[in-house]
């Protein structure tokens, strides 16, 4: 019995060690890329190492956890149902899940907004810089709105999320897809019951356990990964990156923050009862995490590492909650795409009466429920909606300097989002 104390107090010293670690290979990282970009900007060195070595170590490093992302996302959510009991259980958390989805998107996005109408950044853009900003993001840009343009619509892409064969699916990538057959397989084992289906669930038990396993090996490559993401970022953009359009990006960034420390700190403290200051320091491995790897998906094993052992919420709907989140429960794509509609609809004078701004609000929601959950998924959205409203798609170029750090915020909120929806959600429906 004295045993267990001890083995807890190691884990939690092992996984406060890779935090450090984490945090250590993200400042390293970025000071040692800041200095190439001041004294060696533009050297064809630093293209090299860029292209051969810390890009492909980088890229590794994700494509490990990618490859291990479904079959834990497929286990978990299965699990997740199973472990329900009951039907009624599903269906309680499962409405409380969407009913907080649909809210607190919502508040995101009428947020975003709001500080987009009062602050309007788009007025004041330097139109010469911009243009030299578009001029450089062209070929970039033409390539993002020819995504929007094969990017499935309407009863279209409803009809995509039920797969024909979960296999193809899976090797698409199709998250929503496989997460549908999942949620739908779970359901079938919750409805049957038996002690076959006891014995597939202990297989599935069994596969996620093998997942996280992998991934806990593949993690502690992450302080490696991290310095290499964050060399390149600075090596390549240095302090370009939070001085061009900085409005824009005080604005973004200032809606995050409202969202992060505002909305979510009410949440925690009058619905889940639980203290927000501890809340982000009981998640912050999975902050850093997101953070650097632009990828709720790929933040999704430490999301759940995090829950079960941080924040010690029932796994039954931490599993539920944040597979599902990983890609339903986007609060920061969502509001970043609402910033960058109505900024590039402000620089390019065109006028968005209140029904318009509602038409992107309801776009920018349901899009914060389908965008994939990897770095940059949410550009081909934007150019779509600024096609919808009469904004040149190709003025989304204005914003490729900026957008991978945007990028790694926003992926920050949603995975924070996550956790939160999950701990507010074990707290409403009193699962345990």
């Amino acid at each position: 019995m004295t045993d267990a104390p001890a083995s807890d107090a190691s884990v939690e010293a092992h996984a406060n060690g890779l935090q450090w670690r984490i945090l250590i290979g993200f400042i390293a990282g970025l000071g040692a890329g800041l200095l190439v970009y001041t004294f060696a900007a533009g050297a064809p060195w630093v293209s090299t190492i860029v292209t051969y070595v810390t890009g492909p170590i980088g890229q590794i490093f994700l494509r490990l956890l990618f490859m291990l992302v479904l079959p834990l996302l497929f286990s978990a959510l299965v699990l997740g149902i199973a472990e329900m009991g009951e039907i009624r259980a599903l269906r309680r958390v499962g409405i409380a899940t969407l009913l907080y989805t649909i809210i607190v998107s919502g508040i995101a996005v009428v947020l975003s907004l709001t500080i987009v109408n009062v602050l309007r950044p788009g007025a004041g853009v330097d139109r010469d810089a911009a243009q030299a900003l578009l001029a450089q993001g062209g070929q970039a840009a033409s390539g993002i709105v020819a995504a929007s343009k094969e990017a499935k619509g309407g009863v279209e892409a409803v009809l995509g999320i039920v797969p024909t064969n979960v296999i193809t699916a899976m090797s698409q990538n199709d998250i929503l897809a496989v997460m549908f057959f999942a949620l739908f397989f779970g359901i079938g084992i919750l409805l049957v019951q038996s002690r076959k289906t006891d014995v597939l669930k202990d297989a599935i038990e069994g596969v996620f356990q093998v997942a996280m396993k992998l991934i806990n090996i593949v993690i502690q490559l992450a302080p490696f990964a991290i310095f290499c993401f964050m060399f390149n970022l600075a090596a390549q953009f240095g302090w370009d990156l939070l001085f061009k359009l900085a409005a824009y990006v005080g604005v973004v960034l200032l809606a995050l923050a409202l969202q992060t420390f505002g909305v979510f700190s009410l949440l925690l403290a009058f619905i889940a009862k639980k203290s927000p200051i501890a809340f982000f320091r009981e998640t912050r491995e999975a902050s850093l995490m997101a953070f650097s790897t632009a990828s709720s998906n790929a933040t999704l094993p430490t999301s759940l590492r995090v829950a079960e052992d941080e924040l010690k919420l029932p796994t039954k709907v931490s599993r539920f909650v944040l597979t599902i989140g990983a890609t339903a429960n986007q609060n920061g794509t969502a509001m970043f795409e609402g910033v960058t509609v109505l900024f590039l609809a402000q620089f390019f004078g065109v006028s968005l009466d209140l029904g318009q701004q509602i038409f992107v609000m309801l776009v920018c929601i349901l899009a914060g429920v389908g965008t994939a959950g990897v770095p940059a998924g949410s550009l081909p959205v934007i150019a779509l909606i600024l096609n919808g409203v009469g904004v040149p798609p190709e003025g989304i170029g204005l914003i490729l300097g900026v957008d991978r750090f945007l990028d790694m915020c926003r992926t920050t909120l949603n995975v924070i989002g996550d956790l939160v929806a999950a701990t507010v959600i074990s707290a409403v429906t009193k699962e345990t």
